[in-house]
């Protein structure tokens, strides 16, 4: 299992927003795709999967803001 994790984002950011998923639970994910939109106050950029698989869960639902490094979803 793969975990996909808010990564840090530098100059002080210390939450973001989860805006869209572009991956639903059960759904086949290629390495490098965009699975999920965040949005800081700043900015909003899309998150790749760091492998290959399917969505197995989904712990952060669209509208929820968390910390860097929250796990986000599961890759199986």
């Amino acid at each position: 299992m793969v975990q996909i994790t808010v990564p840090d984002l530098g100059d002080g950011i210390d939450r973001v927003e989860v805006a869209f998923w572009h991956k639903n639970v059960g759904e086949r994910v290629l390495q490098d795709e965009d699975v999920v939109e965040l949005v800081t106050d700043k900015a909003s950029f899309n998150v790749p999967a760091p492998a290959g698989g399917i969505i197995k869960n989904i712990y952060v639902k669209e509208g929820q803001e968390v910390p860097i490094g929250a796990i986000l979803a599961d890759i199986e």
